[in-house]
């Protein structure tokens, strides 16, 4: 379950991360290590995220947080990118990941089967579709909890 902050946090971040070229993906709030600490998930949106891209955003969000005092304890703020094995959500990333290995999570089995493997060839308002050694796979959308890359293999 999120915490209950994430989604004002994701409010304030999301204009930082544009003002400087990126994108917010995501972010959680590990309340249970102390101090807590705050990861948010950012992407350059025209090349590879950089250790400077996480710096940047770093800086600007640190600022923005505090004066918005959101958050009253100490904590500390990691900004990273969200690396490749990643669920993807948006349909920027479902066309940007076509033709690549993912993993498909299903809410209940699916013709007997709930965790499905394949070349993702796209989703539509019906469906996620999938290849499998040649053979297209239709997963009903409404089933489907997650779709995430999968980097186990070569």
């Amino acid at each position: 379950m999120a915490h209950p902050l994430i989604p004002q946090i994701l409010d304030l971040a999301a204009p930082v991360a544009e003002s400087i070229g990126l994108e917010v993906v995501g972010a959680v709030f590990h309340t249970n290590q102390r101090p807590p600490v705050l990861r948010v998930d950012v992407r350059n949106l025209t090349q590879d995220t950089g250790l400077s891209d996480c710096e940047r955003m770093s800086h600007a969000l640190e600022s923005t947080l505090d004066a918005a005092g959101i958050i009253p304890d100490a904590y500390v703020l990691e900004v990273s990118s969200p690396g490749i094995s990643r669920e993807l959500a948006t349909d920027r990333e479902f066309v940007s990941f076509k033709g690549f290995p993912v993993i498909v999570t299903l809410a209940e089995p699916y013709t007997g089967q709930q965790e499905w493997i394949g070349q993702l060839i796209g989703r539509d308002e019906a469906a996620i579709h999938l290849s499998q050694k040649g053979r297209m796979i239709t997963l009903p959308r409404e089933l489907v909890a997650k779709v995430q890359l999968d980097d186990r293999r070569p």
